[in-house]
């Protein structure tokens, strides 16, 4: 049976096709490889944009977008296109269809907050036990090296993870360790990016879908010779290929909505690291 044949029968949603790209990322071309750096940094642009639009935006030819559905066995990228549709209306609904997914769930009538509060806290729990079974210790303890020799900590985050970022920069003000929160504000993420210098780390938080913004700003801080730090979801994410060390954090979802009780465990678990470390350093 042709690799097309086998797909008419099984159409894997977004989700599988991230982890068949993960299991063959290690043998795509270079070229390819560029496709699905640009793929996942941009599932929305993927969605909606012609091949040509596509093709454009990630520095290769259409032909190429072709040959990357093929590797990954899809027939062409219009059958590949459709997973990044579906993956727009199901997977990242807007907040008016994830309360109707929570109310066929059993989201509503008079046991409405038990059930919601049950809810999100197995789904908190379920992120941080495998946050816990995960995590590399060896690594959180070279991120905090690092963080705690740096001159400055330039915070990076946007959307849901801005909090995340937020909270880091108040973690570290009150523990006495200079960071410098890019908060967008005035559409002036990149320029407040820019004020990183030699000595300082930048500190990058983004999972799938990737905000753009905090791509190119890691991006940029690592052409630049700047160390970052990433905090992300997985080897393939586009922050992984420009950074220093990056460390995984997933978080589980209830209805649609994910409660970001691992993420802040690591925020939290790097904060007063780095502060007791920078403390012993005099």
């Amino acid at each position: 049976m042709s690799p097309a044949a086998s797909q008419d029968q099984v159409k894997p949603d977004y989700d599988a096709f991230v982890t068949r790209l993960c299991e063959r990322a290690d043998s795509l071309p270079k070229r390819l490889r560029q496709v699905a750096d640009f793929a996942l940094a941009h599932p929305d642009d993927m969605a909606l944009h012609t091949s040509a639009q596509v093709a454009e935006q990630a520095g290769v030819q259409p032909s190429t977008l072709v040959r990357f559905a093929q590797a990954l066995d899809f027939s062409g990228f219009s059958e590949l296109q459709h997973v990044f549709r579906s993956r727009l209306r199901q997977q990242f609904p807007d907040y008016r269809e994830r309360i109707e997914i929570l109310r066929d769930e059993g989201a509503a009538g008079p046991d409405m907050a038990r059930v919601l509060l049950d809810g999100f806290v197995a789904a908190s729990r379920s992120s941080l036990d495998q946050l816990e079974k995960s995590s590399v210790h060896a690594d959180i303890d070279r991120a905090t090296d690092l963080l705690a020799k740096a001159q400055s900590i330039v915070l990076v985050g946007a959307r849901r993870m801005f909090p995340v970022v937020s909270y880091l920069a108040y973690a570290f003000g009150k523990l006495g360790i200079r960071a410098i929160l890019v908060d967008h504000v005035a559409g002036l993420g990149a320029e407040q990016a820019a004020l990183a210098r030699p000595g300082d780390v930048v500190l990058a938080v983004s999972c799938a879908p990737y905000t753009p913004a905090t791509i190119d700003i890691a991006a940029q801080a690592h052409q630049r010779g700047i160390p970052v730090i990433s905090l992300t979801d997985g080897p393939l994410s586009p922050l992984v290929q420009n950074c220093t060390l990056w460390l995984e954090v997933r978080e589980a979802d209830y209805g649609a909505f994910r409660p970001m009780a691992a993420t802040f465990a690591l925020a939290m678990t790097l904060a007063v690291g780095t502060a007791e470390k920078a403390r012993a350093d005099g």
